[in-house]
């Protein structure tokens, strides 16, 4: 006997807990956009969890009409692996940021990528501490002067996108808080895809780094500062007049459509390719040298590391049946202590 699943509605998805970010942050948008797409999926409410660590994205959990964990500084990944090792049935979202994630966090982070635990890890980069008013992060640009660095940084930024191809992610996507359709359709990819799914979200903190994506949010500029990857397509920008090519250095150029160059010339996104070159190329390619990549960089199939583990537990059990814990506990040599 089956159940039909009751239609569900972004409203579903909305907490008795008021929203406590920053008039006007971006996080607003991130939330709106992750309770339309949930009712999409055809997945019960109970079958959802959100796992935080710390910052203001890692209020997520307590919005959120579903199961949550807020964990502690960083470790939201390792949390998750668990809920999902022990309940392989439920989706499991963790919601980080940019200081969470790659400072304290980033071993976390690599391990979860490099396993490929069915689970997606959403992270909100605003280049910025914000919850702990306006340190600079481990995304923050280079001379950024923030409370911490009076007379700018000289940490050379971490690529998010960088490090997560670097462990064979295989998923990568990134969009903005505020382009509404395009981070839909990059949370409804990543909710599909069978594995570690990593999406960087550029989320502007109004307080204490307004403004550092306008490049890509500003409509009188971003056209010509942003390019959106389309697989099988060139990649062409700035209203189809210019695109990207490979060079004879084998690196990308930007380069003017028309006359001698077509866009068969241009460089065509693959985001199936098994290799990750192209993915890791397009995640270097940084504004304001080129016009930065918007959405899918890869999405390749690989076995995921529960689906592995619960193979090795089920051939232990067929192979030496269920266990006792009790009589495992006891074996051997014990002794009171009186």
């Amino acid at each position: 006997m089956t159940t039909e699943l009751p239609v569900l509605t972004p409203k579903d998805f909305a907490s008795d807990q008021d929203p406590r970010w920053c008039p006007r942050c971006g996080d607003y948008s991130i939330l709106a956009q992750m309770k339309k797409v949930l009712p999409t999926l055809g997945i019960a409410k109970e079958k959802f969890c959100f796992v935080s660590g710390i910052g203001c994205s890692s209020r997520f959990p307590y919005y959120m009409n579903t199961y949550g964990f807020h964990g502690i500084h960083g470790r939201a990944p390792a949390i998750a692996t668990a809920i999902k090792m022990v309940r392989p049935d439920m989706q499991v979202w963790t919601i980080t940021g940019d200081g969470d994630a790659l400072s304290i966090g980033g071993n976390h982070l690599l391990h979860v990528i490099r396993r490929n635990v069915d689970l997606k890890v959403i992270l909100f980069n605003n280049q910025i501490y914000g919850l702990t008013k306006g340190q600079y992060s481990p995304t923050s640009p280079l001379g950024k002067k923030t409370k911490s660095t009076p007379m700018g940084s000289v940490d050379h930024p971490a690529n998010p996108l960088s490090v997560v191809l670097g462990c064979e992610a295989t998923f990568v996507a990134r969009s903005v808080d505020i382009d509404i359709k395009h981070l839909t359709y990059v949370l409804e990819r990543a909710a599909h895809h069978k594995g570690t799914a990593f999406v960087e979200i550029y989320q502007d903190c109004n307080v204490f780094n307004s403004g550092a994506f306008e490049f890509a949010t500003d409509k009188s500029v971003k056209d010509n500062n942003v390019v959106y990857l389309e697989h099988g397509k060139p990649l062409v920008f700035a209203g189809g007049k210019k695109g990207i090519r490979i060079n004879e250095g084998s690196r990308p150029e930007i380069v003017d459509l028309g006359g001698d160059v077509k866009e068969d010339d241009l460089l065509f996104h693959d985001e199936k390719q098994v290799e990750p070159s192209l993915a890791f190329t397009l995640a270097r390619m940084r504004y304001p040298e080129f016009p930065e990549p918007l959405g899918i960089f890869r999405c390749v199939e690989k076995p995921t590391y529960d689906e592995e583990c619960d193979k090795q537990i089920k051939a232990a059990i067929a192979a030496k049946g269920p266990g006792d814990v009790m009589e495992l506990l006891h074996r051997g040599d014990t002794w009171d202590v009186t």
